[in-house]
């Protein structure tokens, strides 16, 4: 018997009196007053076919022994379904087959995971269905993740040559080079005591490409950090990376605003703004407390010091006078919030470094209401109440300290009210360009100045003299990231493209002569050959495909992901190996204590 004429998601009314061949997995069995009716599935969908002993009795006495995932094929003719039989949930639901022919190509033994179960029916937890993924990935649901990203990415492939990109492999054993994040880390064999590293992105190749004149390039490439892992992280990842020469800021934004328009807008049906909005990142941190704000609500967040200050309230007095700021916000309609729900909110913001959260209630006649009003006069009170644009119904919460922890801590407090108050539509989509980044930030763990972005991040041309001054605070970076709903989708910069400027950036971030040449000296001695001015950015393409579908985790955009421990409860890896694998890379294992 033929393998398959059709697929399972195929037939339709006018294949009706067909004689057909179907293949694929038993989704479901049902035996209704001696009729048979199986679901066939396959990666295009299902059809029903059924089972008839008046038919044929001993294709129907082999169909009595199916059972779920069963792998079978069947012959038989396509039939138009009884009145009030059919079902509009199938894209075959008008149709069934009724069988002539069997052939048990497989039999399974019962499933640990239930396949035919809808996405929100699902309910083991991710350690067995990553123990039994190859089972997971015949989920309709995970297979439509899949398909929908290789939609994307033949999308992404003619966009970028279309519009003159080199799609350019670069090396995946590379030089251990200091990126943020820890280097997975591969011994050479015939190089003994000596490490290669999985690159945590293309970033100085694809500079090199500049450097070497290639102009336009694009690759979808494999990335590797060694980091803390969180649904949007795995530790192998995928990236759509580019690069471009002769180019300044607006250029390659430009390139990315047609980019959403023509790609994203095609492979989801959508359309998006033809030039995306942009904010600057000092703007994004005051009005959201965040450097990707979601912008689907209102909920802007407020600076109201200068009230706070004025105020007999010790906790805002000592803050401002300490150099801190007091961010406010107004949660339209929470008039109703319970103490429980307060303290809670209390609890959260406390995550992320705030040492309290003042609330207030706007009630009948605009007046406000507080615990904490005996120190402030009813001049304040209706400033604060202004300065935050509460009216009646509404509650005002207020948070001070120190200005990046008041405004982290502000930004997750204004999420987790929209996600109280169901204000996180998934059907929209709204994008913005963050631009305008500090070059450097201060790290307090190493005392010192470190790159916000990476090293090879150009300053503002406006600011390259306060940058080789020495004036690190205020200096900004011709950087920018892309951002939709709340999720960072991509980011890039400006490169620095001279030489000299260059190695002032490594002197200003701490870096010797001998530390430099050690670590970048072959990406350094590069520039010295003419290197044009260039910049570029990257999406993570997993990410992309899961924001795009309003999912928080990208697990189930991947065939084969890691869990939280960066581990494969499928194929146990990682592993352990043979000593003399050890042995011929020059590595022993010490597993004693720390």
């Amino acid at each position: 018997m033929k393998k398959r004429t059709h697929n399972c998601g195929a037939l339709r009314l006018e294949n009706v009196g067909e004689k057909v061949t179907l293949s694929g997995w038993v989704d479901r069995r049902r035996d209704l007053g001696g009729v048979i009716f199986v679901d066939l599935r396959d990666k295009y969908g299902k059809t029903q076919v059924v089972f008839d002993p008046e038919r044929n009795a001993e294709v129907h006495k082999i169909a009595d022994q199916l059972r779920n995932e069963y792998v079978i094929t069947v012959c038989g003719e396509v039939q138009k379904r009884p009145e009030g039989m059919t079902n509009d949930k199938l894209a075959t639901g008008q149709i069934d087959v009724k069988i002539d022919e069997i052939e048990i190509l497989n039999a399974s033994e019962n499933p640990p995971l239930a396949i035919n179960d809808p996405k929100e029916e699902c309910k083991e937890n991710d350690d067995l269905r990553l123990r039994y993924r190859y089972l997971d990935l015949r989920r309709p649901w995970i297979q439509k993740n899949l398909i929908l990203k290789s939609k994307f990415l033949k999308e992404v492939y003619a966009f970028f040559y279309d519009n003159e990109f080199e799609n350019v492999e670069t090396p995946v054993l590379c030089k251990s080079t200091p990126e943020g994040a820890r280097d997975y880390l591969v011994p050479s064999r015939v190089n003994a005591g000596k490490f290669y590293a999985l690159p945590q992105s293309p970033q100085q190749y694809k500079q090199l490409l500049m450097i070497a004149g290639m102009d336009r390039y694009f690759q979808v490439a494999k990335c590797f950090r060694d980091e803390d892992l969180r649904a949007d992280r795995q530790p192998e990842f995928t990236q759509i990376d580019v690069e471009m020469s002769f180019v300044e800021q607006d250029d390659v934004m430009g390139l990315f605003d047609k980019f959403v328009t023509e790609v994203l807008g095609k492979v989801w049906n959508f359309e998006p703004p033809k030039n995306i909005r942009r904010m600057q990142y000092a703007e994004a941190m005051l009005k959201y407390g965040s450097d990707k704000p979601d912008l689907r609500f209102d909920l802007e967040i407020h600076d109201v010091s200068e009230i706070g200050a004025q105020s007999e309230f010790g906790v805002f007095k000592n803050v401002v006078n300490a150099g801190g700021k007091i961010r406010g916000i107004a949660a339209k309609g929470c008039l109703d919030f319970t103490r429980k729900q307060i303290d809670d909110l209390t609890n959260y913001v406390g995550r992320y470094g705030a040492k309290g959260l003042v609330w207030m209630r706007v009630k009948e006649n605009n007046e406000v209401e507080t615990q904490v009003g005996k120190f402030f006069t009813t001049e304040q009170l209706n400033a604060l109440r202004d300065a935050v644009h509460a009216e009646n119904g509404d509650m005002m919460f207020f948070i001070a300290g120190p200005e990046k922890t008041a405004a982290t801590a502000m930004g997750q407090l204004r999420l987790e009210i929209a996600r109280i108050k169901g204000l996180l539509d998934p059907n929209r989509r709204e994008f913005v360009w963050i631009t305008e980044f500090p070059m450097f930030e201060y790290s307090e763990t190493e005392g010192r100045y470190m790159a916000m972005h990476h090293p090879f991040t150009s300053p503002m041309p406006e600011h390259l003299e306060m940058m080789l001054s020495g004036n690190l605070k205020d200096c900004k970076a011709q950087a920018y990231d892309l951002v939709l709903n709340g999720v960072e989708i991509g980011g890039g910069s400006i490169r620095i493209h001279n030489p000299e400027v260059q190695e002032k950036v490594f002197r200003l971030l701490g870096l010797t002569e001998e530390q430099v040449q050690e670590k970048f000296g072959f990406f350094v001695d590069a520039f010295k050959f003419g290197a044009p001015p260039h910049g570029g950015l990257a999406f993570g393409l997993d990410r992309i495909v899961a924001t795009m579908e309003g999912q928080e985790s990208i697990r189930d955009f991947i065939a084969f992901p890691k869990n939280t421990s960066a581990s494969s409860p499928m194929d146990q890896s990682p592993s352990e190996v043979d000593l003399q694998q050890l042995q011929d890379i020059h590595i022993s294992v010490n597993l004693g204590k720390k």
